[in-house]
């Protein structure tokens, strides 16, 4: 695909190196060109510089046979006018803008084909959040990503020796966990002073402690299967109530926002070094929480608040630097788990295997979300894992038995990529497409969540979910679902 990306801040940046490395004719416009010419060094990308809101910018930039174009300038505003202009007046296909105003939602008439004509809105504050949010929900997970709605997720977790499940095999989950129905689709292994290891998931194979484990299940099984792989068989599960977060900024005031909307018990702080930040924060938040005008990486400061028994730690700065020593710390001081917000990768590669339980990237984090409109085929979700080494699909199956390499097949009959895992089947959803035309005739049976076993055969409509160790894996994935009249 052709596509422009408008911005080469770390957003932009980290988007063209995952599409730069799918094989994609990038072009990224900035008005720095020392940004540009370090992106250019990098990546096998085109520099141009200039506004986005130019159009002899944008027509240099190649927009006339543009596939999609992706505006994450620093402003709001640019990124939509660069929208509009793109449909206005080069008509390219699909156009995705960064937006942080709470403002503008997606179903906005502003931003239809009328007005600034986004196809998709993206704000890294909001998914951000959002993600955060479910591991308050599920204390014991390193990630949670959701497919068909939240339908089923897909969460990875560390293996605690003498869980339910660790030291024992694959082939003896239904045994040792009968109530919760899963599908362990990953293993990865620390190794001494070796990256992890990739380990294939077989009947034979065992889950070993300090294993970090792929499982993909419906998702009123979820708590049932991080109890099985992180807590002692006699532990009582435990909620996350005391949260603290480093930084008051625009992830932290929305955060600590949606927190006290959720409506759990939750003691919150949130600490901000900014005096004049911290009228803002009082003012706007609910009095339940309290606003401490401190900074994270003040160890008395964390000990006077009794940091050893706060149950999540969240480092949530501007700054990479204050946040990976605030977790550090706070982690060194008793505090159960933390989280630090990373920017930069090579700074979030660093830090996994520390003692810091959670290094979390904003542009990894939405990268999903984008990843959706550059796959082929009828893909519903993709979710970048494993600092975007591996990737889990949620695509749709169409046609029939004669126009469908897996429609009709057995899971044992269809050839995945090596390594590769079909993960979930989720059956009887509505098609969006067919449902937009349709009229309403009464109940619609409830959705299902199948495991798929050896003598599952995929049915057309159906949403299956893969997941792919290795990037590269992901056309032949794409290619197999493909629908054509050829294939006899």
């Amino acid at each position: 695909m052709k596509i422009i990306i408008l911005g080469a801040g770390r957003i932009g940046e980290s988007v063209a190196g995952t599409l730069v490395s799918e094989r994609n004719e990038i072009t990224v416009i900035d008005t720095d060109p020392q940004r540009l010419r370090e992106l250019e060094e990098r990546f096998e990308l085109r520099g141009v510089r200039g506004s986005g809101i130019e159009p002899d910018v944008l027509a240099e930039a190649g927009a006339r046979d543009a596939d999609m174009l992706i505006a994450c300038a620093a402003l709001d505003e640019t990124n939509l006018v660069c929208c509009k202009l793109a449909h206005q007046l080069f008509n390219v296909p699909t156009r995705i803008a960064r937006v942080r105003s709470p403002s503008y939602r997606a179903d906005d008439a502003l931003l239809g084909k009328e007005g600034f004509a986004v196809d998709r809105v993206i704000c890294p504050e909001e998914s951000l959040t959002r993600y955060i949010g479910k591991l308050v929900e599920y204390p014991e997970a390193l990630q949670v990503r959701e497919f068909a709605g939240g339908l089923a997720c897909l969460v990875s977790v560390r293996a605690v020796a003498g869980a339910p499940l660790v030291r024992h095999s694959i082939a003896e989950l239904r045994d040792r966990v009968p109530d919760a129905d899963m599908r362990i689709v990953a293993i990865y292994r620390r190794l001494l002073d070796q990256p992890d290891r990739f380990i294939v998931c077989e009947g034979s194979t065992r889950i070993e402690p300090g294993d970090e484990v792929f499982v993909l299940a419906a998702r009123e099984h979820l708590k049932s299967v991080l109890s099985a792989l992180h807590r002692h068989q006699d532990d009582t599960r435990r909620e996350v109530t005391r949260i603290m977060i480093a930084g008051g900024g625009r992830v932290g005031m929305r955060l600590a926002r949606q927190l006290v909307e959720s409506g759990r018990d939750i003691q919150l702080k949130v600490l901000e070094r900014d005096a004049q930040r911290c009228v803002t924060l009082a003012s706007e938040l609910p009095s339940s929480v309290l606003v401490l005008h401190a900074d994270g990486t003040d160890e008395d400061l964390l000990d006077d608040e009794g940091i050893e028994q706060i149950d999540l730690f969240l480092a949530l700065t501007n700054d990479d630097e204050n946040n990976i020593m605030a977790s550090l710390l706070a982690k060194r001081l008793g505090a159960s788990r933390v989280l630090a917000l990373i920017n930069r990768r090579s700074y979030a590669d660093l830090m996994h295997g520390t003692q810091i339980d959670i290094a979390l990237s904003p542009a990894q984090t939405m990268l999903g979300e984008l990843l959706t409109y550059v796959r082929r085929g009828d893909v519903q979700a993709v979710h970048s894992l494993r600092r975007g080494l591996a990737e889990a699909l949620e695509i749709v199956a169409r046609g029939d038995r004669k126009t469908s390499r897996v429609v009709g097949r057995s899971i044992d009959e269809i050839d995945l990529p090596k390594g590769a895992q079909f993960g979930l089947i989720m059956r009887g959803l509505p098609d969006a497409d067919a449902l937009a035309d349709a009229e309403p005739v009464g109940e619609q049976a409830a959705p299902q969540v199948i495991i798929p076993r050896g003598n599952t055969v995929i049915e057309s409509n159906d949403h299956v979910v893969i997941f792919i160790p290795r990037k590269r894996q992901v056309r032949e994935v794409e290619k197999l679902f493909r629908v054509s009249a050829t294939f006899f």
